[in-house]
């Protein structure tokens, strides 16, 4: 079990939670997030794996998306509830399990007031989700207090030092984030999961890994994100025909810095956390 301790820091002034969860939705509903989305399935089944998803087990998805860590864990035989605040994510989810044939419940939900009894599930799952609620601590209580003592809350959040992090700060410097919010790339780092979760927790295990984004190019990549990608699409969105560009150079720079492609198709690795916390 990790020794760390640490107070969750506070904002500075007091968000209007209500409202940039509201442009939060409208975000993730714009573009086609599957699109992307989809690319990343592999992180929900390294995912289910670490948290050791077992036949039977009822398994809660938190912002599931288009349903990554949902269908890994409901191809590992689980009873999986699959939750997002955005109902066209959900459908598209609804969509794949259908076409596996996997018997999934899905239902629109917020996570930071989840209308599930305590207890209620022994595995919480989130892939890239979760992380975007903007009251961090009741989206962790929240993630507490539906799972049974002794059960387990599996995340993959990206890191602030990451590629996916790195993309985050180059749009926050082109499009202002919501005042008094705490970047969403904290919960990719040991010391906010311990100030979260540790009160809670009998073990916290935080491990670093890389996701690659392959895209054909620097161009293609940008490209798709612009379009459906929902923090990218809406940023270029809220830009001028000189803002964008200035916003796609800098995405651009980036994307080339850390490409490992050596010319033979983009690949950028992406740092995120792979946590598994354990419910005291």
């Amino acid at each position: 079990m990790t020794s760390i301790t640490a107070t969750p820091e506070k904002p500075a002034t007091v968000p209007d939670y209500t409202a940039i969860k509201q442009r939060q939705q409208a975000t993730w509903a714009s573009g086609d997030y599957t699109i992307v989305g989809t690319t990343l399935q592999i992180v929900g089944e390294t995912l289910a794996e670490a948290v050791d998803v077992r036949s039977g087990e009822r398994v809660l998805d938190v912002a599931a998306g288009n349903g990554n860590a949902t269908l890994a864990a409901a191809r590992r035989f689980a009873d999986v509830t699959s939750t997002d605040y955005v109902l066209a994510l959900l459908d598209k989810g609804r969509g794949r399990a259908k076409a596996e044939g996997l018997d999934v419940h899905f239902e629109v939900a917020d996570a930071e007031a989840l209308p599930y009894e305590g207890g209620s599930f022994d595995v919480a799952l989130s892939t890239f989700g979760v992380m975007f609620a903007p009251d961090h601590a009741s989206a962790a209580r929240e993630l507490i207090r539906v799972v049974r003592p002794g059960g387990r809350i599996g995340m993959a959040n990206w890191t602030p030092e990451g590629f996916i992090g790195r993309l985050f700060k180059i749009i926050g410097t082109h499009v202002a984030p919501p005042a008094g919010v705490r970047s969403p790339a904290l919960w990719g780092t040991e010391a906010h999961m311990v100030a979260l979760f540790g009160p809670r927790a009998s073990d916290i295990q935080v491990t670093r890994k890389l996701f690659n984004f392959r895209y054909r190019s620097a161009a293609h990549f940008v490209q798709v994100f612009r379009d459906f990608y929902g923090p990218t699409h809406k940023a270029f969105g809220a830009l001028d025909a000189g803002g964008q560009a200035a916003l796609e150079r800098d995405i651009l720079a980036l994307v080339n810095e850390l490409d490992v492609g050596k010319g033979r198709g983009l690949v950028v690795p992406s740092e995120y956390a792979e946590i598994v916390i354990t419910v005291g």
